[in-house]
């Protein structure tokens, strides 16, 4: 249907439009933020956003080498489950000890919109309305707990 170049210029042009969205949009402390590379603070932490010719998706993705530690964030992570859930409106996917499309093993609470095309200009305000609320409530939520993962 498209070609390689054509679906990877689509996938750009998706993210630098959204990125132009959210750029007027301060975090919860009131700062700029770069809401497409979103700095936790925490090692082995990262929010990720995605789009493909499937999805849309908001990750918290625990990258740590050693799957223990991986564990032990999860753990973390499940113990404010409570306050996540209350914070995002939704419940999320949880997912222990998973793997990444790289084959690299990852651990994820994730949401994601099925049915939706990065490639379709037509989905790209779908697209945009689930991702923008859950990446803000995520900065949210993580203003509330970041301490608990950065000592």
């Amino acid at each position: 249907m498209y070609s390689r170049r054509e679906k990877s210029l689509m996938r750009k042009n998706f993210w630098t439009m959204f990125g132009q969205y959210m750029r007027p949009v301060l975090n919860a402390n009131d700062e700029e933020v770069n809401w497409l590379n979103y700095k936790t603070g925490a090692r082995h932490i990262y929010f990720r956003l995605d789009a493909t010719e499937e999805y849309a998706s908001v990750a918290i993705e625990l990258r740590h080498p050693e799957t223990s530690r991986q564990e032990f964030y999860f753990e973390k992570f499940k113990r404010l489950e409570r306050l996540f859930h209350q914070t995002m409106g939704e419940g999320w996917n949880w997912q222990l000890h998973t793997t990444d499309e790289d084959g690299k093993h990852v651990s994820r609470i994730r949401s994601h919109l099925n049915n939706v095309n990065v490639c379709n200009n037509n989905d790209w305000p779908a697209m945009i309305s689930f991702l923008k609320p859950r990446v803000i409530a995520l900065d949210q939520f993580w203003n509330l707990v970041k301490e608990e993962f950065e000592a």
